[in-house]
């Protein structure tokens, strides 16, 4: 996801950190229990989440990629800077999913700034066409989403269209107090960090202090601003663990695929010695496959 550009009084480490902040914690509430804010987006609900890196692409991590019911792929792209360059780098992404999956994937680009949206949707000349959605989030009724039993759908209502904000954020905080630990620490610290994409951090931190069971945690945490810091950092970590994983693993799928495909079923003592490979070692792998005259070779 692309955040604001860094102004005079932001530095680039800042700019980055916000970037962050926002991405990790729309990535966990949309993985998570916002199941109505996907089938606003959507129609439909999604089974699974895959977390896989796409082959031959500049860029390759997505956002997010999940597989619906019926087995159809949706890529979600998270977005709050109006980008001109977006439609190119869908089409890539959509030409690595084909690669890996063999089939195209719905694309949504979700947009959560708070300027006007204005980005095109296509991408086109002689003989060529690729179109994909945008979807600015304050298109989504707000007053639903406070509506829904889910505690993500409540948080993501922040961003969506309200009548009311401050209202809607007692609403929020409120239901959030109901909840049991973790969970409730985890919801109000997503919380504050979308509430600075409507500047409402201060409205969130003052309907917080009237609930009694987040009293202990907003005083000794000064009123919030180091619990968030603490929850950021620790989904921070987690999403990079997870993510290290993912790239392995997918980067890992995808040399499989090329070993079978130019020399057929992989023995065992290949297998192991593709399991003890690193990231790095395997992207090189990758690239010397098609070169190889034998899995001997390549492995060697």
């Amino acid at each position: 996801m692309t955040a604001k550009h860094p102004g005079a009084d932001q530095s680039e480490s800042q700019w980055n950190r916000l970037m962050q902040e926002y991405d990790i914690a729309l990535k966990l509430l949309l993985q998570g229990s916002a199941k109505l804010t996907l089938r606003e987006l959507t129609g439909t609900a999604i089974e699974k989440w895959l977390n896989v890196e796409l082959p031959r692409v500049q860029n390759p991590r997505v956002d997010l990629l999940g597989v619906t019911a019926d087995g159809s792929l949706v890529h979600f792209e998270l977005q709050s800077l109006n980008e001109a360059a977006i439609p190119l780098r869908l089409a890539e992404y959509s030409l690595g999913a084909y690669r890996l999956f063999g089939k195209f994937p719905r694309q949504i680009v979700l947009y959560v700034g708070e300027a006007p949206m204005r980005m095109a949707t296509e991408l086109h000349g002689p003989d060529v066409w690729f179109q994909f959605s945008v979807i600015d989030i304050r298109d989504l009724d707000g007053e639903r989403l406070l509506e829904s039993d889910e505690v993500g759908d409540n948080v993501i209502a922040i961003l969506a269209r309200l009548r009311d904000h401050k209202d809607a954020v007692r609403k929020i905080v409120a239901r959030i107090a109901s909840l049991a630990q973790p969970e409730r620490d985890t919801a109000l610290g997503q919380l504050l960090i979308l509430a600075g994409l409507r500047h409402l951090e201060e409205t969130v931190e003052q309907e917080a202090r009237k609930m009694p069971i987040l009293n202990d945690i907003l005083d000794h945490k000064v009123l919030g601003r180091e619990f968030k810091k603490g929850l950021r950092e620790g989904e921070l970590k987690g999403l990079q663990e997870g993510e290290l994983k993912g790239e392995l693993k997918g980067e890992l799928k995808v040399l499989r695929r090329l070993i079978k495909k130019r020399f057929g079923a992989i023995p065992g003592w290949a297998e192991e010695r593709l399991e003890t490979r690193s990231t790095t070692e395997l992207e090189d792998l990758s690239e010397r496959v098609l070169d190889a005259q034998s899995i001997e070779d390549l492995l060697k």
